[in-house]
């Protein structure tokens, strides 16, 4: 079986499998020194995009589309993240951010390498992959097994509940990925497509990628 065989053998497969691999290389950063917290975000950035555009043929929902509600809520979402960050505990804590201009601080060129992959592998390959995990699979497979006969649009309370909490938990500023996973769900819901929630987490991410470097808030990362 080839590798995008393997990645597409099932519509489930096809949703989950890219999200785990990612999630599991994002677990290894860091794991093999310092350096490899830069390395391995770049291979798994590759990785992911590759697991993407095989996966499109399959996941069809997976197409990204443009909504002035798609704008309002990423530059909203990018507000609360920023604006709460100093309101609330978080989970964990974060004893070695992700600074490559202090660790490549002799080289400057490779230092800037990594922030614009960073930032790319946050705007285009983060969204629809946690998107379609999130919105798509998991957000229906808790109303039924057979979540591809559950629409995009469904209005479902504890489905909803579910999914913001699993999403914010599964983030360092767990508040903000709550109230995040609501409004990006919100978007699926409205326009019963998964397109709008996918640019607007691209945009909320894009944004707060500049503002990392910017500021210097590396925590964020």
């Amino acid at each position: 079986m080839s590798p995008r065989a393997w990645l597409t053998q099932s519509p489930l497969f096809a949703r989950v499998a890219p999200f785990v691999i990612f999630v599991v290389l994002t677990s290894c950063q860091g794991q093999l020194g310092e350096g490899s917290r830069f390395w391995i975000y770049g291979l798994k950035t590759l990785l992911g995009a590759w697991m993407v555009w095989n996966v499109r043929s399959v996941v069809t929902e997976m197409r990204w589309k443009f909504s002035l509600d798609a704008v309002l809520m990423g530059f909203a979402v990018f507000a609360l993240w920023v604006g709460l960050d100093s309101l609330y505990p978080k989970s964990g804590s974060v004893d070695h951010p992700w600074n490559p201009l202090a660790y490549f601080k002799d080289n400057p060129s490779l230092a800037w390498a990594f922030i614009a992959c960073r930032i790319l592998g946050s705007t285009l390959i983060v969204p629809p992959l946690e998107e379609v995990f999130y919105r798509s699979f998991l957000y229906r497979y808790i109303q039924s097994s057979d979540f591809l006969s559950i629409p995009l649009g469904n209005r479902n309370t504890k489905a909803l509940g579910i999914t913001a909490l699993v999403f914010g938990f599964a983030h360092f500023e767990w508040l903000a990925g709550i109230l995040c996973a609501l409004g990006y769900q919100f978007l699926v819901i409205r326009k019963a497509r998964l397109g709008d929630a996918m640019t607007a987490h691209a945009i909320t991410n894009f944004l707060l990628g500049l503002w990392v470097v910017y500021k210097g808030a590396w925590h964020f990362w």
